[in-house]
């Protein structure tokens, strides 16, 4: 059996510069998580960690890609709706 939880991060319409504030700040503070892990694997076991070098590339690219959209959004003089979801499950 699987408990699963949901919770609303971030639901609204916003601007184009408050939701990039928004979005650069969630996706640093995941790149930072992950540079820390890897560091740590490296100090304490010579070997960055594979798989934070891995996800620290596909948030690099995320964020490139959702900071187009902004910045086409900010052109257009439109807001931006972002809804984002944790789901946290007992496995």
């Amino acid at each position: 059996m699987t408990d699963t939880k949901k919770h609303d991060l971030v639901r609204g319409n916003f601007s184009p510069e408050d939701a990039l504030e928004i979005i650069n700040h969630l996706i640093a503070e995941k790149i930072n998580f992950h540079e820390m892990r890897s560091f740590s694997s490296k100090i304490r076991f010579g070997e960055v960690d594979q798989n934070s070098e891995v996800r620290i590339k596909e948030l690099k690219q995320s964020k490139a890609s959702i900071n187009v959209l902004i910045s086409n959004a900010k052109e257009q003089g439109k807001t931006l709706k972002i809804e984002s979801t944790i789901s946290v499950e007992l496995i």
